[in-house]
């Protein structure tokens, strides 16, 4: 059911997401009505600077309550907002929050800056907090962007640019997350089957932070340059996760494991593993889709490491492509994601359901703020 008041049909909505990479903020504008893509906007991004970034990992795993989480918070707040000012023609925002810890089978999820504050500061609708609601009807509040990649899909097949067939898109943030979805489907309810493969960039990123002070192995290069253990790729593996069917989903720090499995080897070595590591954890997933994909599209930073996609390739046996090639823009996929969910909320449409979290029946997520609510 539509929300009351709030008019049906196409509406620019600015989406906008900061990741557990936690390198800055994404904001994308999308012309949508929840249902149908009309058009792509214009995007930005707003880079955390160092001191910003060390705020958001010191409260990494942290629960509303403790002094770290509020810095986190405020700092959530204020960025998102400076960022939405260079949107002024948005109608409304889609906001994810700043993921810091998540457990579903537990305490829940916690995404912090609370999105009432910036309907306030920005003085639009805010539609915010997605994942509490799928959690509270026994989902995982994990992956969002499904619904959101079968849209996608669709618009693709539109244009000519995907043939007719299931594809996987796959998103290589701090965790990885895919979707295989099948654009023949018109409701992405029955047409998506998603989960959280494994780590991606976060144990990669994090280890040349700590070694080399650097926010990422640039290109993959570091890792072109190491040799893979496999012995560790073979214990990742191993990890219980794998063996969970899906949905399923991960906090960031779910396979810390991997930190100590390479502390004692030299920096390339260290990064060519925690790649493959992350390319395996993918292909195991795919063992666990409804049939297999005719590609897997790339979104996410993850597409701009050249060893990471090799290793996809190497590793999943199906043809890996960036979404770039379909004319899309990767690293803008999550935030438009958020501005498709909040119009679709604002319509009272499904955001997840039993494919894409494990949830008993379609989810109607996400809270609305307005701006003097």
């Amino acid at each position: 059911m539509q929300r009351a008041g709030w008019p049906k049909g196409r509406m620019q909505v600015l989406g906008m997401m900061s990741g557990t990479s936690l390198d800055g903020v994404d904001a994308a504008l999308l012309d949508t009505d929840g249902e149908t893509i009309f058009a792509f906007g214009r995007s930005g991004f707003r880079p955390y600077a160092a001191a910003e970034a060390d705020i958001l990992h010191a409260a990494l795993g942290r629960w509303p309550g403790e002094p770290c989480v509020a810095a986190a918070a405020a700092l959530s707040v204020d960025a998102h907002a400076a960022l939405a000012a260079d949107f002024p023609e948005a109608a409304a925002i889609g906001y994810h929050g700043q993921t810091l810890a998540h457990d579903p089978g537990g305490r829940g999820t916690h995404q912090a800056g609370p999105g009432w504050q910036l309907a306030r500061r920005t003085r639009r609708p805010v539609v915010w907090d997605f994942r509490t609601e799928d959690v509270r009807q026994g989902g995982e509040g994990a992956p969002l962007a499904p619904f959101f990649h079968h849209a996608l899909s669709r618009w693709a097949v539109s244009q000519g640019r995907l043939e007719a067939a299931p594809v996987v898109f796959l998103n290589l943030g701090g965790v990885g997350n895919l979707t295989w979805c099948d654009p023949r489907r018109a409701d992405p309810v029955g047409a998506c089957v998603a989960f959280d493969t494994g780590p991606a960039n976060a144990p990669l990123n994090d280890m040349m932070r700590a070694r080399r002070g650097l926010a990422r192995d640039e290109g993959g290069r570091l890792a072109a340059a190491g040799q893979v253990r496999e012995g560790v790729i073979a214990a990742v593996l191993r990890h219980p996760y794998f063996a969970r069917p899906a949905p399923k989903s991960l906090d960031r720090d779910s396979f810390a494991m991997l930190g100590p499995a390479v502390a004692q080897m030299d920096d390339a070595d260290a990064a060519a593993t925690l790649t493959h590591a992350a390319a395996a954890a993918v292909g195991a997933g795919l063992n666990l889709l409804p049939s297999r994909p005719a590609a897997m599209l790339v979104c996410g930073g993850g597409r701009h490491n050249g060893a990471m996609m090799a290793a996809l390739a190497a590793r999943c046996g199906v043809p890996v492509r960036a979404v770039d090639d379909l004319g899309l823009d990767g690293d803008m996929i999550e935030a438009q994601a958020f501005a498709w969910l909040a119009a679709r909320v604002l319509r009272g449409l499904p955001t997840s359901g039993p494919g894409t979290t494990g949830a008993p029946g379609a989810v109607v997520g996400g809270r609305i703020s307005l701006p003097a609510g």
